[in-house]
């Protein structure tokens, strides 16, 4: 059954059964009951297309930079629109600076432990990120957990809005399939949120986020994103939330089981995972 089947077998006004119970017999996730693209005006969707292109391309590119390469290109803009834009995206600059991400007062920040450390084996390391994802006429977030050894794609879930509840769904599901050592992520309110970290430290996790002002800290969930986004985003041009999330469903299984990495040996991240020669058809 699609998903968009069991979304209409939801009855949001059932007073039988609530709305998170139906999801749950129906095997959905609740996230993608409610999700719908942002919505932006014709002209504000070229401008963040053209941005999130400009710092995918170059991502220590900072709103300095981005506006310069705009104005070369006579999109003349303030410093401060372009500020607004990436904040609304989410991007941050791979550079050392203050306020590396949006943390939240009240919530705890755990130290960094990966610094020197030797990655040596599937589940050492998990880490997390949230990047953009444009559609035509707006855009949404995707959230995506990768085992940094092989490089495998363990989760990942698309929403409208940067709440905690879909990366701790994509936390969720990760953790049916194994659990590491370390999870890393960045301090950004909704990792940092004790409804995330409780699930962690109930199975032992240690938690690591990066360093404020630490340049490469999680250097290869960009990576990723920079694949996703040239190799799938950019030329399929999704229109709806659909679409973009039957896109990156092949997508994410084309880049665990058949996507070949230089980094490893030539081998995909699911033979590298699970220590297989190859993948069955």
């Amino acid at each position: 059954m699609s998903v968009d089947e069991k979304k209409r077998l939801i009855e949001v006004d059932n007073k039988g059964l609530s709305v998170r119970r139906q999801c749950e017999l129906v095997g959905l996730n609740r996230s993608n009951l409610y999700y719908e693209p942002v919505a932006v005006r014709d002209g504000a969707v070229r401008f963040t297309h053209r941005v999130d292109e400009i710092f995918t391309e170059c991502p220590f590119y900072g709103s300095r930079r981005i506006q310069e390469a705009l104005g070369r290109e006579g999109i003349c803009v303030g410093r401060e629109r372009v500020q607004r834009c990436m904040r609304l995206m989410g991007l941050r600059a791979i550079y050392p600076k203050r306020n590396l991400s949006k943390r939240h007062p009240g919530h705890k920040i755990y130290p960094y432990l990966l610094r020197d450390r030797k990655i040596t084996h599937p589940n050492q390391v998990w880490a997390t990120d949230i990047t953009y994802i444009r559609l035509r006429q707006g855009f949404v977030y995707l959230v995506a957990i990768l085992d940094w050894y092989s490089r495998y794609v363990l989760s990942w879930r698309i929403s409208n809005t940067l709440d905690v509840s879909f990366c701790r769904e994509a936390l969720e599901e990760a953790l049916e399939k194994g659990s590491p050592e370390i999870f890393n992520s960045d301090q950004g309110s909704q990792f940092t949120s004790d409804e995330f970290t409780r699930i962690l430290l109930s199975k032992e996790i240690a938690i690591s986020m990066d360093g404020r002002g630490r340049a490469f800290d999680n250097i290869f969930t960009e990576r990723l994103w920079r694949s996703v986004k040239y190799e799938e985003v950019y030329l399929k041009d999704y229109q709806v939330c659909r679409e973009a999330r039957e896109g990156l469903e092949k997508y994410f299984l084309f880049y665990n089981t058949r996507r070949y990495h230089q980094s490893l040996e030539y081998k995909t991240p699911y033979e590298v995972h699970f220590g297989v020669s190859s993948v069955s058809k």
